[in-house]
């Protein structure tokens, strides 16, 4: 790299950049050479790029622009890439059709920031040239959305989408059901919908910090499940992959509204939870209630084709279990050592009705060692679980609430809306997280998948909340996760810098860099 070719500022940073002498042009004459197993990648970069740049990046056999499949790059893997962008022609190859799709988003990067807007401006564009050699670091890389506790509408979860993919992220995982809503129709439940959708209310500040207060405005959204298939087509042109999250067997107040008999007191008329926290109202462990989550978990998989299915696990008190005769009984029945020991009973029985299908089941790991075998674990408490999990033999998802945890404030500055009670996790956070800490060996460094962020949205009600709260965090959290390495936070801070421009461009309503967000310590 020289002060005449400096590297481009691209977020993830490439795995290798080399920076060249010169100048790529696209022009209205400007074609695409699109060999098959290439159609996808050809049509993603014409559908993302022609709007604004008002070029048609036509099909043709002598194309300037080539894309090229080549099973033979296997040190490629399944996401990576090359791009060589030379005075006369620009390159893309990969193992992998989804290798190509990540480097259409770097190709995005390469043009000049307005190239991603929705205005057109018409003349040629030009690219710096360059080399680029990529692969991601972890395989899963992802975002959580709750649409739970504050339903969003798909036409948002499509830009949600774009923006992951833009960043290299790969999973779009939605948490689709809680005590506050239940966003998924199930034909075999309607209710869960129709009565669980709806909520009379909803607290406006944390619970305990200065009285409950209520905003008195009913809240309700629910997804139709062709909208939910065409999300996980949409998603999928764009290489990530959503995963549905149905929280069970506790955070279950919505569909204890819809259908009481599927608790431990089918007697009790119960409100979908107007409150924030945990609700100690669970799932029974009657036969009823097991079956309700099979037949539920069936209709999710029918919409959504992911290998991962999401089933909560976390937070489920006990106190319902332990003052009921049957789930006594159950715990009994089944040699358990107590109403406490169901919670492991029940995602075993749960877990293992997914693997028969074919899916492998997913939880939050409070202790990192509770969950049976089969899941993948995603810890959140506290880093130390991730390498219990791990020793244990579990997949592990990263996700610890100190560095990933979006809804937490990104400063104390009085100016940040309310939010998740604690302490700040600031920009400085994010990008520190590393997945794998250096010290934990092969085998244990094999089991980390990747990590994720979370942005759980009590507090969070509009798309431009979610984006003030979102970025540049997530572009902190798609760095480390693609790139990897001790992490160069002065070299990250000075490529996003550069990248908010392309925010701009975007729409994207970030929270705007400043000296309190750039602290050493946040």
């Amino acid at each position: 790299m020289s002060a005449s070719h400096p590297e481009p500022a691209l977020v993830p940073r490439p795995h290798k950049v080399a920076p060249r002498p010169g100048r790529f042009t696209l022009g209205q004459d400007t074609s695409v050479q699109s060999p098959p197993g290439t159609r996808a990648a050809s049509d993603l970069l014409r559908t993302l790029l022609t709007p604004a740049t008002g070029l048609p990046l036509a099909p043709s056999s002598d194309g300037r622009i080539v894309l090229a499949l080549d099973p033979a790059l296997s040190g490629l893997g399944e996401e990576g890439y090359g791009i060589t962008v030379s005075p006369q022609a620009l390159t893309l190859r990969a193992a992998q059709p989804t290798g190509l799709l990540r480097g259409v988003q770097t190709i995005r990067q390469l043009l000049p920031a307005e190239a991603l807007s929705g205005r057109v401006r018409g003349g040629s564009w030009e690219l710096p040239c360059v080399e680029i050699t990529d692969v991601p670091r972890h395989p899963w890389r992802g975002a959580m959305l709750d649409v739970a506790r504050h339903f969003q509408p798909v036409s948002y979860l499509r830009r949600y989408v774009d923006l992951l993919a833009f960043h290299k992220l790969n999973t779009l995982h939605l948490h689709l059901t809680d005590d506050q809503g239940w966003r998924m129709p199930v034909d075999a439940y309607p209710r869960l919908t129709s009565v669980g959708g709806r909520r009379s209310e909803s607290m406006t500040w944390p619970p305990g910090h200065g009285g409950d207060r209520f905003d008195g405005v009913p809240h309700s959204g629910t997804y139709t499940k062709e909208e939910l298939r065409a999300l996980v087509s949409y998603a999928a042109d764009r290489g990530v992959s959503v995963v549905p999250e149905i929280e069970m067997p506790g955070h279950v107040r919505a569909a204890l509204a819809a259908y009481p008999e599927l608790g431990n007191h089918p007697e009790r008329n119960l409100d979908v939870w107007t409150r924030w926290g945990v609700c100690d109202t669970v799932l029974g462990v009657h036969d009823q209630a097991i079956d309700f989550c099979r037949a539920v978990l069936d209709e999710v998989m029918d919409v959504f084709p992911s290998p991962y299915i999401h089933i909560g696990g976390e937070e489920c008190p006990t106190t319902e279990w332990e003052s009921s005769p049957a789930a006594r009984a159950r715990a009994a029945a089944e040699g358990l050592t107590g109403p406490a020991a169901l919670h492991g009973w029940f995602m075993a029985r749960i877990g293992a009705f997914l693997v028969e299908r074919g899916r492998r089941p997913v939880g939050w790991a409070e202790t990192g060692t509770e969950l049976p075998l089969e899941f993948t674990v995603m810890t959140w408490r506290d880093p130390a679980h991730a390498l219990a999990a791990a020793r244990r033999g579990h997949q592990v998802v990263t996700a610890h609430h100190r560095a990933t945890y979006l809804d937490y404030a990104q400063s104390t500055a009085p100016c940040e809306p309310p939010g998740q009670p604690g302490d700040p996790v600031g920009l400085r956070a994010v990008h520190g997280n590393e997945p794998v800490p250096g010290d934990w060996d092969a085998e244990e460094t094999a089991r980390v998948l990747g990590t994720q962020a979370q942005l759980w949205t009590e507090y969070v009600k509009t798309p431009d909340r979610i984006e003030y709260l979102t970025y540049p965090r997530l572009c902190a959290l798609a760095d480390r996760a693609w790139s990897g390495g001790a992490g160069d936070w002065t070299g990250f801070i000075e490529r996003l810098r550069r990248h908010t421009a392309r925010l701009d461009a975007l729409g994207v309503r970030y929270r705007r860099l400043t000296p309190r967000s750039l602290m050493t310590i946040p």
